[in-house]
């Protein structure tokens, strides 16, 4: 299992970087946005901090929040070594995967770069980009998998 999640983690970084290579070209070209459909646009948004922009900051606040998120991956390939199903492998892969790609940013660029900005009729979603999608996916699976299948000591082994 512990190869599965990597190989997730891996394609995850991949993507992540290069789509984030690409749209950062892209957005200096395009400064004011780009709107794809009615409800979904290009933009390029800088995030200092984490989630939504909270606890942004300076230059002391990065290298916190590339330590913290250095310290989650860790914590995420240990539970990764003792993972003992796909889905708990896939989803720990996913969020190993979204977090080190978002280390790099911070440490390349001070900041994350994320692109996607979705306004839905009822509200405007934060931007977010490859990565934080993994993120949120991999949560979601280890969650359906905590509720759904398999007892605890079926998950990871002890």
């Amino acid at each position: 299992m512990f190869r599965l999640g990597i190989i997730v983690a891996l394609l995850i970084i991949a993507a992540d970087q290069v789509s984030k290579m690409y749209l950062i070209d892209l957005m200096a070209a395009n400064p004011h946005g780009i709107e794809v459909t009615s409800f979904f646009n290009l933009v390029m948004v800088w995030n200092h901090g984490v989630s939504f922009g909270m606890f942004a900051g300076g230059g002391t606040t990065r290298w916190i929040l590339v330590g913290v998120s250095g310290v989650i991956s860790i914590v995420v390939v240990a539970m990764l070594k003792k993972a003992t199903n796909k889905l708990l492998a896939v989803g720990l892969g996913l969020v190993l995967g979204g977090a080190i790609g978002n280390i790099f940013d911070r440490i390349n660029y001070g900041a994350v770069a994320d692109f996607f900005d979705f306004d839905l009729i009822f509200m405007r979603w934060p931007a977010f980009n490859i990565a934080d999608m993994a993120i949120v996916c991999g949560v979601g699976l280890m969650l359906l998998e905590s509720l759904f299948w398999g007892k605890k000591s079926d998950k990871i082994a002890s």
